[in-house]
């Protein structure tokens, strides 16, 4: 980095980020997603961006815990790499990106330049929140290594079929064999590998990643062997469809492993058990999963996240509609509740700290 300079403090207790932690999210950094800004708006420079500086709408890119500990996902970390790439080439981002991945894999319709430029506006999609679009149509994201691609299902596939291709050794239209199965190759954490995350079922593995956007969603997987893949993209704020989607997709196309649904039965449980479960809970030392009720409804938090509804399915696990993540709460042999266990690509104990 030249342009900017990450300010290290006590919270990262001397050791340094590396570029495997940026793109795994395990650089213990802050800000998770980016909303965006309408058109028109002033845009800020990243370095302001990185410092949460006007007219950034986002916090400042900081420590949260020390490198290399664990898993948290970062936008902010992503946005940092943007920056390393634009520092090392000294070109911009969009132009890089494009001469050296987009193009090279043939994905002709793809951009990261924000706002599009020499795109008809009509094969843009309009961003949806609530039934209602969003102002301008769709936001700028400055911050486009984490949320400033534009791309379709196709394009998006031919990156899929070449990350195949490159793993068995029969391409490398951008990395080589080598590189590729070092890229799909989970870093500290059991799931996070480097710009995706990794899915073990049963010995058949994938490699994917979600999105959101304002006013969009999507999520891919790439099956490691065999070749099958999937693509769904959304114009909602509503993701509880994508899984839906590519679950009926690899039971149809028989993908292994991958056709997981679930019929859940949503059950009443009482206030006062309810209002036991709502305090905070601890996932990293400066990240929290806060977990709130309104009237017989339960919320739950994260850090930079947004407030999503849980709903029972037993009397003391919790599932989440649009994601499939569960949420299971432990008592101590006095009826206190003490930690609860967060079922997300693996699990994970959160202790009771509220």
């Amino acid at each position: 980095l030249t342009s900017w300079k990450f300010p290290y403090d006590s919270v990262s207790k001397g050791k340094k980020i590396s570029i495997a932690n940026l793109l795994s999210h395990t650089a213990g950094l802050s800000v998770h997603w980016y909303g965006g800004y309408e058109a028109g708006a002033p845009l800020p420079t990243l370095p302001q961006v990185l410092d949460g500086a006007r007219p950034a709408n986002s916090g400042p890119v900081r420590s949260m815990f020390e490198p290399g500990l664990q898993y948290l996902y970062s936008g902010g970390g992503t946005t940092i790499s943007q920056l390393i790439v634009m520092d090392v080439t000294h070109q911009p981002y969009a132009k890089y990106m494009n001469d050296n991945i987009l193009k090279p894999m043939g994905m002709t319709e793809s951009t990261y330049e924000q706002p599009p430029v020499n795109v008809n506006p009509q094969t843009l999609a309009v961003a949806y929140n609530e039934g209602v679009a969003v102002k301008g149509l769709h936001h700028v994201y400055p911050e486009q290594g984490a949320a400033g691609l534009w791309t379709n299902p196709t394009d998006l596939c031919k990156y899929i079929i070449e990350t195949q291709k490159a793993f068995q050794g029969k391409s490398a239209k951008v990395l080589n064999q080598q590189t590729t199965r070092l890229r799909l190759t989970p870093y500290i954490d059991k799931s996070a590998a480097f710009g995706c995350f990794i899915l073990d079922l049963g010995g058949a593995r994938y490699f994917f990643h979600n999105g959101s956007d304002e006013g969009f969603g999507a999520i891919y997987y790439g099956s490691m062997d065999g070749g099958n893949g999937v693509v769904v993209m959304e114009n909602s704020e509503h993701n509880e469809l994508l899984d839906d989607m590519v679950n009926t997709i690899a039971n149809v196309y028989n993908f292994k492993g991958l056709g997981r649904s679930t019929i859940k039965k949503i059950i009443n449980v009482a206030d006062t058990v309810l209002q036991t479960y709502t305090g905070d809970y601890q996932i990293a030392p400066n990240s929290i999963l806060t977990v709130t009720r309104e009237g017989t409804q339960l919320y739950s938090q994260a850090t930079g996240e947004d407030k999503s509804p849980i709903f029972a399915e037993t009397q003391n696990k919790f599932f989440r509609k649009e994601a499939n993540i569960e949420l299971e709460f432990i008592k101590n042999n006095r009826g206190e509740v003490v930690k609860a266990i967060l079922y997300q690509n693996g699990q994970r104990d959160l202790k009771k700290i509220k």
